[in-house]
């Protein structure tokens, strides 16, 4: 069977007037009070859930929400969480 020939291919380089720079903001470091939430909510979470493990049925508004109280110390913790990705 006869080789088949191998065709050269020329690299693609797009034009160079049809790109525009683009600037780009410098991102200046996070506020203080952004700093101040985002640690706070994640310890307000993890104090939830302590306070929750250790004297929920003394307290009676924990006692009546339950396993509401799961979802409440850790969506704090979660929403603290998700402030660390816009943190700089």
């Amino acid at each position: 069977m006869p080789k088949s020939k191998v065709r050269k291919k020329t690299a693609y380089t797009p034009p160079a007037d049809r790109r525009t720079p683009v600037k780009v903001k410098a991102a200046g470091p996070s506020n203080l009070f952004y700093k101040i939430v985002m640690f706070g909510l994640m310890l307000i979470g993890l104090l939830w859930l302590i306070v929750n493990y250790i004297a929920g049925p003394k307290i009676p508004f924990l006692n009546d929400l339950g396993n509401w109280n799961f979802a409440i110390g850790f969506a704090a913790m979660i929403v603290g969480l998700l402030m660390t990705m816009r943190w700089r």
